[in-house]
C-alpha cells in the first residue's frame, strides 16, 4: 500500500469510527465499499464524495442526517477539525456531569436503583420536571419501605423502569419521525407508526411498485424449479417399457401449483389499524401468495370482512370504523376461540392462520392457551408484529405469544415485504 493509500485508509478509519458513534452500522464490507468507490470518483469534488459515501453507508433519513453532520465535522480545515474536537471533548464532559448527577439521583433507601446502562442515560436526558415527577414518587413511599425494603425498593424499581422504557420509546420514535421531505429509503425503513398522513399515498405506491417486483421474483424462481426431488416411478417405469426395459431418462414429479389457504386476523383497535391496512395491501397485491384466503377483523370480538369491502382498500378505514369491531379493547384469546370454534371450521392442517397484532391484549394467559391450541389445528401460525424487534424483550405479550408461531418483525414497509414474501 502506498503513502497516499495509508493516509486515506486512516482517514477512513477514523471517519468510520466517528460514524459508529452516531449509530451508524460500518463494518469491514462497508470500509471497502468507501476505499473502492473513492479510487472511482477522486476527491476533487466534495459533494461527489459526500453523496457516494452517504449512499453506501446510511440508508434511512436519520441515518442520512446523521452522516451529513458527521462528513461536515470530519472533514474540514485542520483548525476547524480541533475546534471541533474541542467542542465534542465539552460536550462528552457536560454528558458526563448529567450522568453522574443521573447516578447520585436514582437512588432509594441509600442503595442504587438496580437499572440498565442506557436507562441510565435516558434519565440523565430526560425533562427536569418529569425526574422531578419520578423522585416525588419515590419519596412518598420512603417512610413506608422500613416495613418491608425489598417488596418495596421492586416496587420502585418497576416504576422507574416503566416510565424510563416509555420515555426511551419516545425519543426513539422522535428521532425516527424528525426529517423533512421523505425519500423512498426512508418511507421504506422508517418505522410505520411515524407515518404523517400526506405521507401514506406515497406508501401505498410504494407497496404497490415492491409487490410487483415480490412477484416477478417469486414467479422467475418458480419456472426455473417446477421439479420436485420426488421420483415420477410410474412415468419413468412407462417410458422404459418402450425401449424394452432400458431407463433412458428418469421423469420426476412436478411441484404442485396449489398456493397455501391463509386466514388472517386483523387487530383493528386503535393504532393497529393503518399497520393492519398496510399489511393486507400487500397480501393482497402478492398474486403468488394464495388462491383463498378469510380475513376477519377483531377487537374484543370477531367479524368476518365483507370481499366486497377489500376490493376497494381506500375505503377499508371507513369500513372499520363503522363495524362493530371499532372502539373496543383487545382480546386476542376471545378472538382465536372464536376462530377455533367456527362451523365448518376455519382452521386446518393446510391453512396458514395470519396474525396482525402487536400482542397487547387483556387476559394474556387465555390468549396464550387458544394460541397453542391454533398452532395444533392449523398448518402454520405467522405472526406479523409492528412492534420493533428490538423492544420485543420489554413487552410480556409478545415474549409469551412468541414461543408458540412464527413471529416476524414488520415494524417498517421493508420487513412488511419480507415477511409477506415468507408467506409464499
Amino acid at each position: 500500500m502506498t503513502n497516499s493509500s495509508d493516509v486515506l485508509y486512516n482517514k477512513l478509519c477514523g471517519f468510520a469510527a466517528f460514524l459508529r458513534k452516531q449509530g451508524l452500522q460500518i463494518g469491514l464490507s462497508e470500509m471497502q465499499d468507501m476505499l473502492r468507490a473513492l479510487h472511482e470518483t477522486g476527491f476533487e469534488d466534495r459533494a461527489v464524495v459526500k453523496q457516494v459515501l452517504c449512499a453506501l453507508t446510511a440508508k434511512s433519513a436519520r441515518e442520512q442526517q446523521a452522516f451529513s453532520e458527521c462528513f461536515d465535522t470530519y472533514f474540514v480545515s485542520q483548525e476547524q477539525f480541533e475546534r471541533n474536537e474541542a467542542a465534542q471533548r465539552e460536550a462528552e464532559r457536560v454528558a458526563e456531569e448529567q450522568r453522574r448527577i443521573a447516578e447520585e439521583e436514582l437512588q432509594f433507601n441509600g442503595k442504587p436503583i438496580d437499572l440498565r446502562e442506557d436507562l441510565i442515560e435516558v434519565y440523565a436526558r430526560m425533562p427536569q420536571e418529569e425526574r422531578d415527577k419520578l423522585q416525588r414518587y419515590a419519596e412518598q413511599y420512603k417512610d413506608k419501605s422500613a416495613e418491608a425494603p425489598k417488596l418495596y425498593e421492586g416496587f420502585i424499581r418497576s416504576v422507574f423502569m416503566r416510565s424510563l422504557l416509555e420515555q426511551q420509546m419516545l425519543l426513539e420514535d422522535a428521532a425516527e419521525g424528525s426529517s423533512g421531505a421523505p425519500s423512498d429509503a426512508d418511507l421504506l425503513y422508517r418505522d410505520i407508526s411515524n407515518f404523517r398522513e400526506e405521507e401514506i399515498p406515497r406508501a401505498y405506491q410504494l407497496i404497490d411498485q415492491v409487490t410487483r417486483r415480490i412477484n416477478g421474483e417469486i414467479a422467475a424462481r418458480k419456472r426455473t424449479s417446477v421439479r420436485s426431488d420426488q421420483l415420477d416411478f410410474k412415468k419413468t417405469i412407462h417410458a422404459g417399457l418402450s425401449t424394452g426395459g432400458t431407463l433412458p431418462k428418469l421423469y420426476y414429479k412436478r411441484r404442485s401449483g396449489r398456493k397455501k389457504r391463509v386466514v388472517m386476523l386483523c387487530d383493528v383497535s386503535g393504532s393497529m389499524l393503518q399497520f393492519s391496512e398496510f399489511a393486507i395491501r400487500f397480501i393482497k397485491s402478492m398474486s403468488e401468495v394464495s388462491d383463498h384466503s378469510e380475513t376477519y377483523l377483531f377487537s374484543e370480538i370477531v367479524q368476518k370482512v365483507n370481499p366486497f369491502a377489500l376490493e376497494n382498500m381506500n375505503a377499508f378505514g371507513r369500513y372499520v370504523r363503522h363495524s362493530p369491531v371499532w372502539g373496543r379493547g383487545t382480546n386476542i384469546g376471545r378472538a382465536l376461540e372464536t376462530l377455533e370454534g367456527m362451523q365448518p371450521q376455519v382452521l386446518g392442517p393446510a391453512t396458514v392462520l395470519l396474525i396482525l397484532s402487536d400482542a397487547k391484549s387483556v387476559d394474556m394467559d387465555r390468549a396464550e392457551l387458544a394460541l397453542t391450541r391454533a398452532q395444533k389445528l392449523s398448518g402454520s401460525v405467522v405472526w406479523m408484529n409492528p412492534i420493533p424487534e428490538a423492544k420485543w424483550q420489554y413487552l410480556k405479550g409478545v415474549m409469551r405469544m412468541k414461543p408458540h408461531c412464527q413471529m416476524l418483525p414488520c415494524s417498517t414497509l421493508q420487513e412488511l415485504a419480507r415477511a409477506c414474501a415468507k408467506l409464499v
